[in-house]
């Protein structure tokens, strides 16, 4: 018996090592307030309070949504993200069809390919685009009309039908992500079921294999479609010029002088609702539907042959590439090597000049580079170790009600960039807490911005862990924070890194929130190439637009050679 009552005793310091850790999981739960409930919250009552007085009031409401000059970029933002969700869930499942289930060749290839296009902002997109189609001086209207002797070429990107396609083309990616994903982990045994009762392979595709897909379908739908409605870059560039605005365009008007922060934040909430409504529904949909095949051989496929179609469905499938890595990055290249962009490429118009004046020379661009690195590799170590204490509260039931630092981790998926820069902005713009003006408003964005990806590959991680590893070290005197650092972080050490490296690379080139929350002393790459861009300095563009995607695609390549393809599975999840 004293034996069993000596056991049952707590052993010296272990109420004091847990106490520690009870202030650890207060004080991240306190920082992811600070990251995400106070902007949301400062957001909201900004929208209410009267210009000048702060009192409350709904006259802000009243005037954007009584207005139509502020009315009708809501209906043209709807009418963009919708045809661009469509283009890009058809030719997404498609692409990820030829790619996941037929023996189309290259089909390896043409998923590296679409990673480029994943990694590629929009905005930069948009701009390589302005270089090649451009009304008169595109090099694609040039071409054609010397080859026609037309008086001008057919193409106008500064158009509606512009932005869709800039848009489309660089959102595809969603849906051939999801629905590859869901195809790959079919098996193909339900298919050779309606092949042996008689249906043929193309009636077999669209009956069983693309219905059993369909969440997925509906995932890249959805997430196109977020994606195109919120935002900045691309209509910035293209529909600013056509006197065409959307949403987001309306609302970094607000921020011009004079500033009308409250109105903005009001015009803002339409967006966050329909992003919300969205993800439930997506949510609602895939829940009542449940697609699951059962197999008893491991997942076993089959690729449709295509026989003679297989080189023409290739050549099809390189349309996208072409479009949204090809041409764009040779004009960005072109341009980036000429001494005045409208040249083009030719013989005494090839300068390496920009690039020395980019990193050697024009200290406010070498200062902006500099304050990408840093403010992105801030970003994602804040925002991995938020993610990664969260997670471990919640996966380990440690304090009550964990599930809500959970569900409080994943809300900024939900909030489109532009509006969570505005939350920022109401929230530490003044005192008590004033960030504007320094770098530290924007780490805590970009934080903030992408906390959802480091909190979902931090749950996979740690869920994989089994607790009793932990147990184990706890009944050898270890406490809660000991076997913490000494056991759980070394299994996640990888998967910990490929988590910061999934913030890193989106924080580098993020300009939605960056636009709203830079000053003069706090300028990134993305900001430095949207002020030049509308300078019209097109080759310090394309110049700082190379650089920013070498250190993108420099991260990319080496985190693929690290971590593999699952490497961006985590992102997807988030």
């Amino acid at each position: 018996m004293a034996a069993v009552t000596a056991r049952a005793e707590p052993r010296p310091g272990l109420a004091r090592r847990f106490e520690a850790s009870i202030l650890l999981w207060a004080a991240a739960a306190g920082v992811l307030g600070f990251l995400v409930l106070v902007p949301l919250a400062w957001l909201f009552y900004a929208s209410l309070q009267a210009r000048g007085t702060g009192e409350l009031t709904v006259a802000n409401y009243v005037e954007v949504f009584s207005r139509r000059i502020y009315l009708q970029p809501i209906v043209s933002s709807l009418e963009l993200a919708l045809a661009v969700a469509l283009i890009a869930m058809v030719v997404g499942a498609v692409i990820a069809w030829l790619v996941a289930r037929s023996d189309m060749p290259g089909r390896g290839l043409m998923r590296s390919l679409i990673l480029g296009a994943f990694t590629t902002p929009p905005f930069l997109g948009a701009v390589a685009w302005i270089f090649l189609a451009a009304p008169n001086s595109g090099w694609l209207n040039k071409a054609w009309v010397a080859m026609t002797g037309a008086p001008r070429g057919p193409i106008s990107i500064f158009s509606f039908g512009g932005a869709i396609f800039v848009m489309a083309i660089y959102s595809v990616p969603y849906t051939f992500t999801f629905v590859s994903g869901a195809l790959e982990l079919m098996s193909s045994e339900i298919e050779d079921a309606a092949a042996s009762l008689g249906a043929g392979a193309w009636r077999t595709t669209f009956q069983v294999t693309l219905p059993l897909a369909m969440p997925a379908v509906v995932s890249g739908f959805i997430m196109s479609f977020l994606e195109a409605l919120a935002l900045f870059g691309v209509p910035a560039f293209l529909l600013i010029p056509a006197r065409q605005p959307v949403v987001t365009t309306q609302l970094y008007l607000f921020f011009q002088n004079p500033l009308r922060v409250e109105l903005a934040a009001a015009y803002a909430m339409p967006l966050l609702l329909v992003t919300m409504a969205f993800l439930y529904l997506q949510r609602r949909l895939i829940g009542r539907k449940r697609f699951t095949t059962i197999t008893g051989k491991g997942g076993l496929k089959r690729l449709v042959k295509l026989g003679r179609w297989r080189w023409p469905a290739l050549g099809l499938c390189l349309l996208l590439p072409l479009l949204s890595i090809a041409l764009p990055y040779g004009a960005l290249l072109a341009t980036s090597l000429s001494r005045a962009w409208g040249k083009g490429p030719v013989p005494g118009n090839l300068t390496l000049y920009w690039y020395q004046w980019a990193l050697f020379v024009n200290k406010p661009t070498q200062v902006a580079i500099s304050h990408s690195l840093w403010y992105s590799a801030a970003a994602a170590t804040i925002a991995m170790i938020v993610a990664v204490l969260v997670a471990y509260v919640v996966q380990r039931k440690l304090l009550p009600a964990a599930e809500v630092l959970g569900f409080v981790a994943m809300a900024p998926f939900v909030v489109p960039g532009i509006v969570l820069a505005i939350g920022f902005f109401s929230a530490y713009a003044h005192p008590p807490i004033l960030l504007y003006g320094t770098a530290g408003i924007l780490i805590a964005a970009f934080a903030t911005r992408f906390l959802p990806i480091a909190y979902s590959n931090a749950s996979s991680i740690i869920r994989a862990v089994n607790p009793e590893l932990e147990n184990a070290a706890r009944t050898l005197g270890c406490g809660r924070l000991g076997s913490l650092w000494e056991v759980t972080l070394p299994l996640l050490k990888r998967g910990i890194l490929a988590g910061w490296l999934l913030v890193f690379i989106p924080a580098l080139r993020e300009l939605s929130s960056a636009v709203f929350l830079f000053t003069p002393r706090t300028t990134v790459m993305t900001t430095v190439i949207f002020d030049l861009s509308d300078a019209g300095n097109y080759e310090a563009v394309s110049t700082l637009g190379i650089v920013m995607m070498l250190f993108t695609f420099t991260v990319v390549v080496v985190a693929y050679r690290v971590f593999g393809r699952d490497f961006t599975v985590q992102r997807q999840a988030a």
